[in-house]
């Protein structure tokens, strides 16, 4: 094998792992959206007292903001 072509494998392994990342990142972020609908749909059907709106409130606050920080990691990513 070449050098040219070795050089272009190890570019494509990278380009591979990178997007084995990538949808690694996707995969958790689509759970966390998932459970903010679950918590949404949950809210709608049932009638809470305050307190159970406020835990709802903050679990559904952590998860935006881990959802956040997902993203971030996502598109921080650097292909070379």
């Amino acid at each position: 094998m070449d050098k040219e072509t070795e050089e272009q494998l190890a570019f494509l392994k990278e380009q591979l792992e990178w997007s084995k990342q990538q949808a690694i990142l996707l995969e958790k972020i689509e759970i966390k959206l998932h459970q903010m609908k679950e918590i949404a749909e949950y809210v709608q059907d049932v009638e809470l007292s305050a307190h159970e709106i406020d835990d709802l409130n903050q679990q559904f606050q952590t998860l935006q903001q881990e959802v956040a920080s997902l993203q971030r990691e996502l598109h921080s990513t650097v292909i070379h």
